[in-house]
């Protein structure tokens, strides 16, 4: 299974700079790692959690200089989709498996199946450029009608009803959509027809449904319209608002104050969904229409895919020892400072113990 070459275009690890460090004999950058002491671990999946694979990569590999990991981001689906062929020793997924790939996935995981454990969550920003105002507040029927195309101007009454104080200008309103296939799009769609079911009514998946508007492929095409057009509002992981400076909308969902888009709050709001997975499953249910103070309802958690019997026994204690630091403080911790959301510990938690238990 992992006789594919662990170097390549699109690699999270394996780079320049990590040979460097492990040439030079530089110190663990972690402590406290459970270090195995050799393996060739392949995974490859969700462009989501790219930039956390890449710390997680560098920072372990320095810890454990036996071990070799690599992560290709080319999307949820073929991601998920090379591990149930076997080629992969994980896959990364921002949306669980489906009953038939579960049932598929018995023929890689020899007298096992595989499973969910959410690994690394997001905000979903809702990126917006519009003149004069710079504290825009939304609630999901709003979202809902203006991704939908039901309300198309700045200025309409509901809009202005969240913003009583703003100066809306008379603008047409250009909602952007990922034009491909995209976990993001999964759970941006999710949200909407779980907190305004009654203005959200198209199927949820990740293929965008909405009717109308302009597209754009992956996040940062997204991104790229937003900016490139007057009154354009679009959906995008928060580090993509961050990184070209686009504003952000507040969303209001009937707490005291609406919520803004970071990592604490979305935190709070994956603290706030219950795992209704079976077995060792932990695939989480989120609570969309709750209004908890603080807790970001726009959120996806990126799964990590494997099987929980079953796995290549040459790569079982290297795959091991990595999700453990993944799902560690050590390995949570810093991914606000990349606009990650960590998993709250009682999630974190039960991963650590379900890592435990593969075999």
């Amino acid at each position: 299974m992992l006789s594919l070459a662990l170097a390549g275009c699109g690699l999270a690890g394996l780079g320049e700079e990590d040979g460097d460090d492990r040439a030079s004999g530089a110190p663990a950058a972690v402590a406290g790692i459970d270090c195995a002491k050799s393996g060739k671990v392949q995974g490859t999946g969700s462009s989501a959690q790219q930039n956390a694979m890449k710390y997680w990569i560098k920072e372990y590999e320095r810890a454990c200089p036996g071990v070799r990991i690599a992560y290709n981001p080319i999307g949820s689906g073929a991601g998920g989709a090379q591990f149930l062929r076997g080629a992969t020793a994980f896959g990364g997924s921002d949306s669980a498996l489906k009953a038939d790939e579960v049932t598929l996935s018995k023929e890689v995981c020899e007298g096992g199946r595989a499973i969910d454990l959410p690994m690394v969550g997001g905000p979903i920003a809702i990126g917006y450029d519009l003149p004069g105002v710079d504290d825009l507040v939304l609630d999901a029927p709003t979202l809902a009608k203006i991704f939908d195309q039901q309300i198309t101007t700045w200025d309409d009454k509901e809009i202005q009803r969240l913003n009583p104080g703003a100066e809306l200008p008379s603008l047409p309103i250009r909602p952007v959509h990922r034009s491909d296939d995209s976990g993001t799009t999964y759970n941006f769609q999710a949200y909407l027809a779980g907190a305004a079911p009654e203005d959200w009514q198209h199927p949820v998946g990740k293929a965008w449904q909405g009717r109308g508007g302009a597209s754009a492929s992956g996040s940062s095409g997204v991104a790229t319209e937003v900016t490139s057009g007057v009154g354009a509002i679009g959906y995008f992981e928060l580090s993509f608002a961050r990184a070209r400076h686009i504003k952000t909308v507040g969303i209001d969902t009937g707490a005291p104050a609406p919520v803004r888009p970071t990592p604490a709050t979305a935190s709070a709001g994956i603290a706030a969904a219950r795992v209704v997975g079976t077995g060792k499953d932990m695939t989480l249910k989120f609570r969309y229409a709750a209004s908890t103070p603080g807790a970001y309802p726009i959120v996806q958690v990126t799964y990590e895919i494997v099987c929980d019997k079953g796995n290549q026994k040459a790569t079982l204690p290297a795959l091991k020892s990595f999700l453990g630091y993944i799902a560690s403080e050590a390995g949570q911790e810093p991914l606000s400072r990349l606009h990650y959301a960590p998993l709250p510990e009682s999630v974190a938690g039960q991963v650590r113990d379900v890592v435990r238990t593969l075999s």
